[in-house]
């Protein structure tokens, strides 16, 4: 599903360039459980948006879907991710002047969903917001938006999931509940599910733990 050679990203110029990845060599098989732990500024949410097509690499190569993303343009790169890949970031990304509803049907109905609003409806209804279908952003709280992010990001049904602290912004109760949401699709469709967190209880709850440091590979571990 991912294998990543030798990638670095660094930003600036000499004297003033910034190694934010050194070297990095991950595989990662198709129907996986992945979490990447490390502290602020190691690298994590750098190197997820390298793997999900959002950043190019300085150097090295990265392959995800069987695609190889350093031959690709942006539009290629855009192509790629539409029903392959879903990604939920620590900043939302909602359209402001559309509904939640919307949010999460639009990018459907763009790929050529037919049943982009009824699958949208069902996907807002599994995160708990049936009643605020019809809300925009500016009327959600920031949990409520976190979570239409999280059903935007489920509703294509990628084959590969990238999360950047999904619970970041919602209370234990309804964070708990989001992440059940995310390993049963895990389970029930062999979706790949990459998770950032700074939590090691969540952690745990994937097969693998992949720990960063100065932007690093510096353990990579199974769970029993």
């Amino acid at each position: 599903m991912i294998a990543a050679r030798n990638v670095t990203l660094a930003l600036g110029r000499a004297p003033a360039r910034v190694e934010i990845l050194r070297g990095i060599d991950l595989s990662v098989a198709a129907g996986e459980s992945v979490a990447l732990l490390g502290p602020s500024g190691s690298g994590k949410s750098s190197l997820m948006a390298v793997l999900s097509g959002l950043e190019r690499p300085t150097g090295g190569s990265v392959h995800v879907t069987g695609l190889d993303f350093a031959t690709l343009d942006e539009d290629a790169l855009a192509v790629a991710r539409r029903g392959r890949i879903g990604i939920v970031l620590q900043a939302f990304h909602l359209l402001p002047t559309m509904t939640a509803l919307e949010n999460v049907a639009v990018p459907l109905e763009l790929a050529g969903e037919r049943d982009a609003f009824a699958r949208a409806e069902a996907e807002l209804r599994s995160v708990g917001l049936g009643h605020r279908l019809d809300h925009y952003p500016a009327q959600l709280s920031g949990g409520e938006q976190q979570r239409v992010a999280v059903a935007r990001a489920l509703a294509p049904r990628p084959t590969l999931l990238f999360a950047d602290e999904p619970t970041g912004n919602l209370d234990t109760t309804t964070g708990a509940t989001i992440m059940d949401l995310l390993f049963a699709r895990h389970r029930d469709t062999g979706t790949t599910l990459f998770v950032i967190t700074h939590d090691p209880g969540l952690a745990e709850r994937c097969g693998r733990v992949i720990a960063l440091a100065d932007g690093r590979i510096v353990s990579d571990r199974r769970n029993a």
